[in-house]
């Protein structure tokens, strides 16, 4: 599998903020990559929609899968409780390289997705992990079953190759 060119300039999302936790505003986020390890190595985080940014001040494992954090701008429950749903991004550069077979979630979506026999299948919309393996969700963009969502994992067998501009699924994964 190729790993995907690092020239894009979309954040890298590293976490989405869940809700308060407690009053004086500690929020609860849920965790995506690599945890709370790659969260603690950034300082300052942007809010998802470019609408400013966040200064880490500490962070703990909630040990239920997420963590509790605390930022230097967040000083009340109400202002944690604003926040809910907001994403907490870093640019890409301020990652490590990916290496072959690499990616990052923001990097497959919306890539068009074909057959390993050249049809069209459609667009990829999500990226889901429920703890074995990421799965992708397809929407088919043409034919009679378009707008119609199908599931493909990201393994191997499922998905032979990808780049930049397309995903090829395997015509045993490609759904009718």
């Amino acid at each position: 599998m190729k790993a995907l060119s690092d020239s894009r300039t979309k954040p890298i999302t590293l976490a989405a903020i869940a809700g308060a936790h407690g009053v004086a505003g500690e929020v609860r986020l849920k965790l995506f990559g690599d945890g709370i390890a790659a969260l603690k190595q950034h300082k300052s985080l942007g809010l998802g929609k470019g609408e400013g940014t966040l200064t880490l001040k500490k962070v703990r494992d909630d040990n239920k899968g997420g963590a509790i954090a605390r930022f230097a701008e967040i000083t009340d429950r109400t202002a944690a409780e604003k926040l809910r749903g907001t994403t907490l991004t870093v640019s890409r550069d301020a990652l490590p390289p990916l290496e072959e077979g690499e990616y990052y979630y923001v990097d497959l979506i919306g890539l068009k997705a074909v057959s390993q026999s050249g049809e069209e299948i459609g667009e990829v919309i999500a990226v889901q992990n429920y703890g074995a393996a990421d799965v992708m969700e397809i929407a088919r963009t043409t034919g009679p079953k378009a707008g119609k969502k199908f599931m493909v994992p990201m393994r191997a067998e499922a998905v032979p190759e990808w780049d930049d501009a397309k995903l090829v699924v395997s015509d045993d994964f490609a759904e009718d």
